[in-house]
């Protein structure tokens, strides 16, 4: 993989809307994720041609949100890149999209969700980017941004080194609701859950292997496209996987699963871990969903499992560098990231 530079107190980075218009939607929310970017790692924040465009706008011009993206990377004043929130129609940002100019410009990509359309056009120019937190979620955290996604931040994208050893975070996570349209909502912390334990399903030893994955339903979208990853190419990988807000039935789990298992890509992979769901709904069943298909009907009674994790839908979340070598300890029950994943 080609590793992009790390960022440095002082640097410029672009704010983006590929999917949805939500900065312009949420002004005040915007605004406040951008200052507590700027506030918490001292570096510049500007915004691309059409980031605050209204999201009809935004629909209505996918080119524009890819010619966005390739004008950023194109930039050399800009030294990453940051997806203002997620959506569900990244997927048509795809004709627009030139390879080339990803991989002659590496350059730091952060977003999840429907981010994960654009991280695969990433890790088809063989750059690596990065599955974590957005301008209107993490940094835009109501009454201050967590510690533990503070610190992510800076161990991840601040630094060439590799991350190490990533811990649960112990001081509680969030989902819950309030109201954006309401701008006086954002000088009230969301209330914390403390159920913040990793639960490791199966496995034995340790075990490395490449991460790439991302949002299920957007993973969905980008099968049979040029961008889908084949199974053989899953090959000793670590599949990371999350459910959006949206919160998926868990039937559709399975079904999902079970395509997964067909296609060859579960007997390929060298280990699989999964965020929290949104509200920690349908945890229970996901679970057994996983070992049902997995080891009952797979026969893969070894394949390391992690779930509950700490990225995805709620907050905070720790950062995925795609196509980074991470480890799984089964024995010690330990998650890291072993390899780095920027450049100085």
């Amino acid at each position: 993989m080609i590793k992009p530079k790390k960022l440095n107190k002082g640097d410029k980075i672009a704010t983006i809307s590929l999917s949805w218009g939500g900065a312009y939607k949420f002004p005040h929310r915007y605004e406040t994720g951008k200052k507590q970017l700027q506030e918490n790692f001292s570096i510049q924040v500007v915004e691309t041609e059409n980031a605050l465009k209204s999201a009809d706008w935004i629909y209505k011009n996918p080119q524009a949100r890819a010619e966005d993206l390739m004008e950023a990377l194109e930039d050399k004043s800009i030294k990453a890149i940051i997806s203002n929130i997620g959506g569900e129609d990244s997927i048509r940002t795809l004709p627009f999209i030139d390879i080339e100019i990803i991989k002659n410009n590496p350059k730091i990509f952060l977003g999840f969700s429907d981010s994960t359309i654009t991280h695969f056009c990433f890790y088809k120019a063989g750059v690596t980017s990065f599955y974590g937190t957005s301008i209107l979620t993490g940094f835009a955290e109501n009454n201050g941004m967590h510690q533990y996604q503070i610190n992510d931040i800076k161990r991840t994208l601040f630094s060439n080194q590799p991350v190490g050893l990533i811990e649960p975070n112990k001081n509680g996570w969030t989902s819950e609701q309030l109201e954006w349209t309401n701008p006086d909502n954002q000088n009230i912390s969301r209330k914390l859950e403390m159920n913040t334990n990793w639960r490791f399903l199966q496995g034995t030893g340790i075990i490395r292997g490449q991460l790439i994955g991302g949002c299920l339903e957007v993973l969905v979208f980008l099968k049979d496209t040029d961008y889908w990853v084949k199974p053989y190419d899953w090959k000793g990988k670590i599949m990371f996987i999350e459910t959006s807000e949206a919160k998926m039935p868990p039937d559709n789990f399975r079904w999902i699963l079970r395509n997964y298992a067909a296609s060859g890509i579960l007997k390929n992979i060298s280990g699989l871990i999964a965020g929290r769901p949104y509200d920690n709904l349908y945890w229970k069943e996901y679970d057994e969903i996983l070992l049902e298909v997995i080891k009952e009907e797979q026969g893969l009674n070894e394949l390391p499992i992690i779930t509950g994790m700490d990225f995805g839908h709620t907050c905070p979340t720790f950062t995925i560098p795609y196509g980074i070598l991470g480890q799984i300890d089964c024995d010690n029950r330990t998650f890291s990231i072993v390899e780095n994943a920027l450049n100085d």
